[in-house]
């Protein structure tokens, strides 16, 4: 079955923020403590959304991706943290684990630079953790490149390291 990419509206952010926290613990479980993914709840992560959505949704794009009905994944962009006019910010793109590995990945990756060329912008980067090697690969693999700057930011009570990556559009 295809999967289809759409923009999301206000009634999907409650099912986002569920897949959003079900990929976090999938993702990182592997290099973060169990306390550490055990907040937010999934509710709490949709609501983290709508807040984000409520401020954002004139500036930022959330795109959602659907197989046979159900949401599957979801990324989100908008302009760069450091005010950059000719660059964009990849957010997030977010799988439900059991879409890994099946294309929808790499189709909201292209979709959302595709995204970001429409916008006028140049230049595209992200933050990504540095213990994520899937991710890292991922984003490797679609043409990103480490800047080299770095960031500590805290999931839960963890701190993690992010690394910034950037590409040419």
């Amino acid at each position: 079955m295809t999967v289809t990419l759409r923009p999301a509206t206000g009634d999907d952010l409650m099912a986002v923020g569920a897949l959003h926290q079900r990929s976090r613990v999938a993702a990182y479980s592997a290099f973060l403590p169990p306390e550490a993914l055990a907040d937010p709840t999934p509710e709490a992560m949709g609501w983290y959304w709508a807040e984000r959505w409520r401020w954002e949704r004139d500036t930022h794009r959330m795109t959602v991706a659907e197989r046979a009905g159900t949401l599957v994944g979801f990324s989100h962009l908008g302009p760069d943290d450091e005010d950059d006019p000719s660059t964009g910010l990849l957010n997030a793109i977010h799988l439900d684990p059991d879409e890994q590995g099946r294309g929808t990945g790499r189709a909201m990756m292209v979709d959302a630079l595709d995204a970001m060329r429409a916008r006028g912008w140049r230049h595209a980067v992200l933050w990504v953790l540095r213990d994520n090697a899937h991710a890292r690969a991922f984003y490797e693999r679609g043409g990103w490149t480490p800047t080299g700057a770095e960031r500590e930011e805290h999931i839960g009570t963890a701190p993690t390291l992010q690394l910034r990556y950037s590409r040419p559009l």
